[in-house]
């Protein structure tokens, strides 16, 4: 058998924690490049972090800080989703064909997901209803990821007497030919901050789901989008966002992780960028600065350029920061 010379772990961290302990126990560098959201939700992970994992290459700005502070080495790389959406081939012929139709496209996003198309599109519907009412030049049209998310939505679609076009397999495509998006959260905001193209997001969630998610969730935001625009992470002041507080005025996205129906201020916003030129050229322009920080690519190739740099140098252990002594202490009390 060869020893490998180090241990790259990617993303979703189930099986990830048993190979990196196997590593470790054999003396193996371990990597863990575009870390699972740990700060987000499940913080007392970042103890397996610090025993398990020499060095996190981290895809959010905010995290190289966040998990220095808590005793990991860590270094900002970039987000390798940029990198897949600088690699979309688009269909020229489809673009072609529907740029040529009459009226701005307001461009629905319900998910990848069977639940989540199924508890959010019927709220999009009604703020597209809405924006309908308000903009007459409007057409609606639905992304769908897989012939049976397009089927729910042509189906729903007669039910509220709603004109909208559906498309399977066809996002990257119309989201280049969109105005603005209605959307749900999810990777899919930095697709659409790269393209630069206006969005509100909503999750709709159960009252039980939101009561469980105020206990756990630890970041005031679940907008990729909204955290990138944070020096640090919001961790402070948990209030969802509202639209007018000066808290949120940093928000790109505005966004509502919700179970009432806040299809009136969905709307809102999406009418305000169809109606007011002068406040959708900020929004696309703060959205622009955004991009040109963050949204390069190349995040792949600067982890891998650090990882050679390591296994090239003298062999010596990597370091491990200082652990701030609150955090000792708080480490301690969660294991008494």
């Amino acid at each position: 058998k060869q020893r490998p010379d180090a241990v790259v772990l990617v993303d979703f961290p189930g099986f990830n924690w048993w190979i990196a302990k196997a590593a470790k126990r054999e003396g193996i560098p371990v990597f863990y490049y575009a870390p699972p959201q740990v700060w987000a939700w499940a913080q007392w992970r970042v103890k397996k972090m610090r025993r398990f994992v020499d060095h996190v290459l981290c895809s959010l700005p905010f995290e190289q800080r966040w998990y220095a502070e808590r005793g990991c080495n860590a270094t900002y790389v970039g987000h390798p989703f940029f990198e897949e959406v600088r690699r979309h081939e688009m269909d020229e012929a489809f673009i072609d064909q529907q740029g040529h139709k009459p009226g701005r496209v307001l461009l629905l996003l319900p998910g990848s997901r069977t639940q989540e198309v199924e508890h959010n599109l019927r709220r999009l519907y009604e703020a597209a209803q809405l924006v309908r009412a308000a903009v007459r030049d409007v057409r609606v049209a639905v992304a769908a990821f897989k012939p049976a998310h397009a089927e729910t939505a042509q189906q729903l679609a007669e039910q509220f007497d709603l004109d909208v076009e559906v498309h399977t397999g066809r996002t990257p495509e119309l989201i280049y030919l969109s105005h603005c998006c209605l959307a749900v959260s999810g990777s899919v905001s930095l697709e659409l901050l790269y393209h630069g193209k206006p969005t509100v997001i909503n999750y709709q969630i159960s009252r039980l789901a939101f009561a469980v998610q105020k206990r756990f969730r630890k970041v005031k935001y679940i907008t990729l989008v909204n955290l990138l625009a944070c020096d640090r992470l919001p961790t402070r002041d948990l209030r969802p966002y509202q639209p007018g507080d000066p808290a949120d005025a940093d928000v790109l996205f505005p966004e509502y992780l919700t179970y009432e129906d806040r299809s009136r201020e969905i709307a809102a916003h999406a009418i305000r960028w169809l109606t007011d030129r002068d406040e959708y050229d900020r929004t696309v322009g703060r959205m622009s600065q955004l991009c040109a920080r963050y949204g390069k690519g190349g995040a792949t190739g600067r982890a891998a350029a650090y990882i050679a740099g390591r296994l090239d140098g003298d062999g010596a252990p990597i370091p491990r920061p200082h652990i701030p002594l609150g955090q000792q202490v708080a480490d301690k009390v969660r294991a008494a």
